[in-house]
């Protein structure tokens, strides 16, 4: 399958999860992609489940409380076809806690005003999510759920096209997402029960792409893979894989070939660099000749990873590292990069 081979049923995806190995830059991509599709006037809600106030460092905004804020806007450009082109649309924020998910649930469905607040205050939010783990990601996930498939129970709330969810690491994204499973023996029955079950009917239909990013490195590599077979094996759809962090291909590989085996003529390359007017010292050759030899190492580690990533059978998609860091209009570039290769 091609890098560039949009996931199969994209068009009809609501609800966008990335989840990655710890390091890969998971949030980022989330952010990139929350970008990438409030694009042709759409609006579209980034949410974070970790506590780590991510999105809120990446877009230099405040800390998010438990409300959603407009952040940012999406990438200017459309289709002609759908009547907006040229339209950006919105990029909100929401960052989602399980206890302030009690409460919006109890008021929503219980209509337990103060009286949800009351229970906070003896801390009963607090034991209910400690003791049943479970029930903590329900309520994580629930939320989000809520935010996808938005009803009259949620008076005045913003509809998105699109919801995308910056979703825990790879090792744990199937137990997290399968929240019917993980209540087997904490609610065959009841309105938890029932809720979790309508959720799993979200996750798991064509509604959902669970989108994975890794880097060309082999414990990254492998432990995708590890997720997208646990996935499979739950009924849950895996959309694309995002190779993140790319060094450039710029070097000829026989060049490269060439470097890794010793045959660099360091007398020509001397040469060519005081033609270049530089000064030459036997340091400064060795110098570059270490760096080369690493780099072509370092070009065939990572050709070795991406020959097994294009067995995934997934479609993939790749993500220049960036030389200056992430910030917000290295977020865009990437935002373009993804929706250029269909993913937007």
């Amino acid at each position: 399958m091609s890098h560039t081979d949009p996931a199969p049923g994209h068009g009809q995806v609501r609800l966008h999860v990335v989840t990655g190995k710890g390091g890969t830059g998971k949030s980022t991509v989330a952010a990139a992609l929350a970008l990438a599709l409030a694009s042709h006037g759409r609006n579209v809600l980034l949410c974070e489940v970790e506590g780590r106030q991510g999105i809120a460092r990446m877009f230099d905004v405040d800390p998010l409380p438990y409300a959603e804020r407009r952040i940012a806007t999406g990438l200017v450009g459309g289709d002609a076809g759908h009547g907006r082109a040229g339209s950006a649309g919105t990029v909100h924020a929401l960052h989602i806690d399980a206890e302030s998910a009690l409460l919006e649930y109890l008021a929503m469905y219980y209509k337990l005003g103060r009286a949800g607040r009351a229970l906070d205050r003896f801390g009963v939010t607090e034991f209910a999510t400690t003791i049943a783990p479970g029930v903590r990601d329900v309520l994580l996930t629930g939320k989000v759920y809520e935010a996808v498939e938005r009803n009259s129970r949620n008076r005045g709330a913003t509809t998105y096209d699109a919801v995308v969810l910056d979703a825990p690491p790879t090792g744990r994204i199937a137990r997290f997402l399968n929240v019917g499973k993980e209540l087997a023996g904490l609610a065959k029955v009841g309105p938890i029960r029932s809720q979790a079950d309508t959720m799993m009917t979200l996750f798991r239909s064509p509604h959902t792409a669970i989108h994975l990013v890794t880097v060309l490195e082999e414990m990254p590599v492998q432990e995708t893979w590890d997720g997208i077979e646990e996935l499979r094996g739950d009924g849950l759809p895996v959309g694309s894989v995002v190779v993140n962090q790319v060094r450039p291909r710029e070097i000829d590989e026989s060049v490269l070939a060439t470097v890794r085996t010793g045959g660099v003529d360091e007398a020509a390359l001397g040469a060519d660099l005081e033609a270049a007017g530089v000064e030459i010292t036997p340091h400064l050759v060795d110098g570059l000749v270490a760096e080369a030899r690493d780099h072509a190492e370092r070009r065939a580690l990572e050709e070795a990873q991406r020959a097994v990533v294009d067995g995934f059978g997934v479609p993939v998609l790749e993500l220049p590292r960036l030389p200056g860091g992430v910030d917000l209009g290295g977020l865009y570039d990437l935002a373009a990069r993804l929706r250029e290769q269909g993913l937007g």
